[in-house]
């Protein structure tokens, strides 16, 4: 007899990023659909790791971090934020932004708890609150521009919601939390038990002289908040999988339990290198700049095409809306762009769990500009 399992996951199968990555890998498409550069990192921080390995930091770090590494972070969070963080209590390395994301949630969520969760979402978050047992509560953000309902916020608030979770800069969308909208999820959790999960791995891909608003800017929600990143988004190296969580000392010492007997401690080598590298302030300073040279370079292609623009803020991605020129589903015409065009997107139906379709694609341009330029060729020919 065949052992059988029951999975925890019922409805869940391969996500669109795999899907859509192995259709462009099939029709040898420019792969606009999953969110990865394909220029080179910095070269002075891959001889730094180098560096590392042939000193002999190969073997453990401490289970939270390297120490040098926390270190860094808790000045950079100062500098950028005016934050207090103890880089001792409040910071842990983790292997990638995603784990991070679902180890604060596996921190606190019992069964019954309830998660309000803004879509389109990132694909991880609600298949994460439902394998520790909680709902997620859905909310729509305001299509077009992405913004929070705030007065649904408010009306979807029961006692049995544990966290708010928000995502800025937002993937898939681009959309940018204000500091207005920031005041207001203070007011709504004030005095309750509802925690935050803020999502920030793009803290520094945010375009157009917005400020980014980051929970370690304000105390009293960084009191209820687990904040997470990636050192991936950051350094063109999403390959690596390290990122970090930010929260304070209670929040930690919930969230460390659940790591140690996980993954236990990152890459060592990768770490004593980005201590060393993130003095380079410049280097993250100036990639909202970079980044957003790509997405007008990108546009003004696209001016050429018949999509329009749904404008981003931040993040590696911007939509665009087909409603002008086809009736397909996004999927139907994701896919038939793959396969006739040589192009591959994701359609923004894929991000919410009720599969609501806007007629937009996601596109990715974090990419060199030859890329760039030779998928929005191909899109100019659609018909």
């Amino acid at each position: 007899m065949q052992p059988t399992i029951v999975s925890k996951l019922p409805n869940v199968g391969t996500t669109i990023f795999t899907v859509m990555s192995q259709l462009a890998a099939e029709h040898g498409a420019v792969n606009l659909g999953q969110g990865f550069p394909d220029f080179p990192m910095s070269s002075a921080l891959t001889e730094l790791v180098c560096k590392a390995m042939q000193s002999g930091h190969n073997q453990y770090v401490h289970m939270n971090g390297l120490p040098a590494l926390r270190g860094a972070l808790a000045q950079k969070a100062s500098s950028l934020y005016g934050a207090t963080i103890n880089p001792v209590t409040d910071i842990t390395i983790t292997p990638g932004g995603t784990y991070a994301i679902y180890t604060a949630l596996t921190t606190v969520l019992q069964p019954g708890d309830e998660v309000i969760v803004f879509e389109p979402a990132y694909d991880c978050y609600i298949p994460t609150i439902e394998l520790n047992g909680a709902k997620a509560i859905t909310i729509a953000l305001k299509y077009p521009d992405y913004s929070i309902p705030w007065e649904a916020v408010k009306a979807s608030i029961t006692p049995c919601t544990r966290m708010i979770m928000i995502n800025s800069p937002h993937n898939p969308t681009g959309a940018v939390l204000s500091r207005e909208d920031m005041k207001t999820l203070s007011a709504i959790t004030a005095n309750t038990n509802i925690l935050i999960l803020s999502d920030e791995v793009y803290e520094h891909l945010i375009f157009d002289d917005i400020a980014h608003q980051s929970i370690l800017r304000y105390p009293d929600l960084f009191a209820r908040s687990f904040v997470c990143f990636s050192f991936g988004k950051t350094y063109h190296c999403t390959g690596w999988k390290l990122g970090y969580c930010i929260a304070p000392d209670h929040l930690m010492q919930a969230f460390r339990k659940i790591h140690q007997f996980n993954c236990f401690t990152c890459d060592s080598p990768k770490q004593v290198a980005l201590a060393a590298y993130l003095q380079n302030e410049a280097d993250y300073l100036n990639l909202g700049t970079f980044m957003q040279q790509k997405r007008d370079f990108f546009r003004a292609l696209m001016e050429k095409t018949p999509f329009r623009c749904v404008p981003s803020h931040g993040s590696y991605f911007e939509c665009y809306s087909y409603e002008g020129f086809s009736r397909e589903t996004d999927k139907e015409l994701a896919i038939r762009l793959t396969k006739e065009y040589g192009i591959a997107t994701i359609p923004v139906s894929s991000f919410y769990r009720n599969g609501e379709d806007n007629k937009v694609l996601r596109f990715c341009f974090a990419k060199k500009e030859e890329t760039l330029a030779s998928a929005a060729a191909k899109l100019t020919k659609l018909k």
